[in-house]
């Protein structure tokens, strides 16, 4: 049974996105996955990195079982809207206070390399824009996904990542948010 997080990064319960993440989870719970989510408007945390790697800050309780449930998963799911070409603030900080180094990597003594501590996970980004994906693709190089993906999420191990876009979302209409529901829930199925 393959053991799946969603990690939900819209900072709004009534967004889509809310609709998004629980899509994808119903349709993994029903093709007998064990399905595990993240709020992360919900956790209770500080997310400024205060001190970069100078100095540790402790983590919240909220942050220890949230890094404990990354560390359970075998797929983590990452949805988010697209805001001014990156991700919101509050997922930023989710990810600068748990991905740190001796969790999620490892610089090498002396080296410009390091270990990528979270490898055997796979990933899936599902993010929403107000823009086609080709569009944000082409014209802006897709700054978020890049961050995420290759700047996060490949550099601590996780392969392979894949990525949905959504959107136009700000002219969809129900009919248009009830086929893309229907797709999540279809990836959610396919446990993909």
């Amino acid at each position: 049974m393959k053991k799946i997080l969603v990690i939900n990064g819209h900072p709004n319960r009534e967004s889509f996105n809310f609709g998004i993440a629980a899509a994808y989870k119903k349709g993994a719970e029903e093709a007998g996955a064990e399905v595990r989510s993240i709020n992360i408007a919900d956790l209770n945390f500080n997310p400024n990195l205060q001190f970069g790697y100078q100095k540790r800050t402790a983590l919240e309780p909220d942050l220890l079982k949230a890094w404990e449930d990354i560390q359970w998963a075998d797929h983590l799911v990452w949805v988010h809207p697209v805001w001014w070409g990156g991700l919101p603030a509050i997922m930023k900080g989710f990810i600068d206070r748990l991905f740190l180094p001796g969790f999620a990597f490892q610089y090498r003594e002396n080296s410009l390399f390091w270990d990528k501590l979270l490898k055997g996970k796979s990933a899936r980004i599902i993010t929403t824009l107000d823009q086609p994906g080709w569009y944000y693709a082409l014209i802006y190089v897709r700054p978020s996904v890049n961050q995420l993906k290759r700047s996060t999420l490949l550099f601590c191990g996780i392969s392979p990542v894949k990525v949905t876009y959504l959107g136009i979302i700000k002219t969809s209409d129900a009919t248009k948010r009830d086929k893309w529901l229907q797709k999540i829930k279809q990836l959610g199925q396919r446990q993909a």
